[in-house]
């Protein structure tokens, strides 16, 4: 299918995240007309000489210009719309986040305007905090919880599992278009801090091609599922000692050790504790979106695990915008 001519832009809408930046220009219908991404996320900002503060909003300033600066002149009168990590205590402008319950029909009615130093207004998705004990947040899921919703095409299906597999894995219980609970796991930032800061990544090349080792991904998983698992601190460790052993060879250990922390992250999900509300119905249809190579990942550990009515949404984060932007009447 050919894209749509830019002359029917209508919208300039981020993904701004911890460790990486996308940007997309939205067409009429919220149709994608071009996708840019960078690793200019809130922690991984162009560097600039000095180190102020107002030295940081700078950086904030010409990362925002190298990903979609030919679009702010191109369409000056675009309104500009961002969600994630831009609005947390280390991004661009801090907001406050909504409590739960929340109907995500609302979300446009809580923007944040935000003014560059150049007079660019760029609205801001809030995020989003359960306050029951022991409390959670998330920033930008919200938005693709939203942008899945517009996506269904069963409305009279009672409930939905939205699982966002990322640098910080969120799981999203939603009912009609109420988020009723939602659980975070660090599963993509624990697997950089093993694999960069410890004794783990010794073994395991840092240039890994993108070819991916199913075989081992499979043991790693299976480790985690089976009944005999010490727990994900023990079982971490077999990736060493599995080299050790030539049981692994260096190219396989990155997809074991993948394996392993996604099958404890699904299994904890699928099995949880008594004292546990991460529990979901096996009943419950889940949606996966993100990073496609990721979520085939976690479809895997899930098909696994017994579960077979699985989704997948790639434009989750640029629909739920879309949908933003017209609550808020900005289109």
């Amino acid at each position: 299918m050919p894209q749509s001519p830019l002359h029917s832009a209508r919208l300039i809408a981020l993904d701004w995240g911890t460790s990486s930046l996308r940007a997309y220009l939205l067409g009429d219908h919220g149709l994608t007309l071009q996708v840019r991404s960078s690793t200019h996320g809130i922690m991984r900002l162009p560097e600039l000489r000095k180190t102020s503060e107002d030295n940081r909003q700078k950086r904030f300033e010409a990362a925002f210009d190298s990903i979609c600066g030919d679009w702010l002149r191109q369409f000056p009168s675009l309104p500009v719309i961002a969600a994630g990590m831009i609005g947390s205590a280390q991004g661009w402008k801090q907001t406050k986040y909504l409590h739960l319950p929340l109907n995500l029909g609302e979300l446009g009615k809580h923007l944040v305007p935000f003014e560059t130093a150049t007079g660019r207004r760029i609205w801001i998705v809030p995020g989003l905090m359960d306050p029951s004990p022991p409390m959670n947040v998330m920033r930008g899921e919200e938005t693709q919880a939203l942008g899945l919703l517009s996506e269904r095409t069963e409305t009279r299906e009672p409930g939905r599992l939205f699982c966002l597999p990322g640098t910080h894995s969120k799981w999203i219980d939603v009912v009609g278009q109420e988020i009723r609970g939602f659980t975070t796991f660090m599963t993509g930032e624990v697997y950089s801090a093993l694999r960069s800061h410890t004794i783990l990544g010794r073994t395991i090349p840092s240039d890994l091609s993108s070819s991916f080792n199913a075989e081992a991904f499979d043991r790693g998983l299976d480790l985690a599922h089976r009944a005999g698992s010490k727990g994900l601190l023990s079982d971490i460790f077999t990736t060493r000692t599995l080299a050790l052993a030539g049981v692994l060879v260096p190219e396989e250990q990155a997809d074991y050790l993948s394996g392993i922390l996604i099958g404890h992250e699904v299994h904890a999900m699928f099995h949880p504790r008594r004292d546990s509300s991460a529990g979901v119905l096996r009943e419950t249809p889940i949606t996966l979106a993100g990073d496609e190579a990721l979520c085939r990942r976690y479809e895997s550990a899930m098909k696994r695990f017994g579960r077979v009515d699985i989704h997948f949404s790639p434009e989750a984060m640029q629909h739920g915008l879309w949908h933003i932007s017209i609550q808020a009447g900005l289109l």
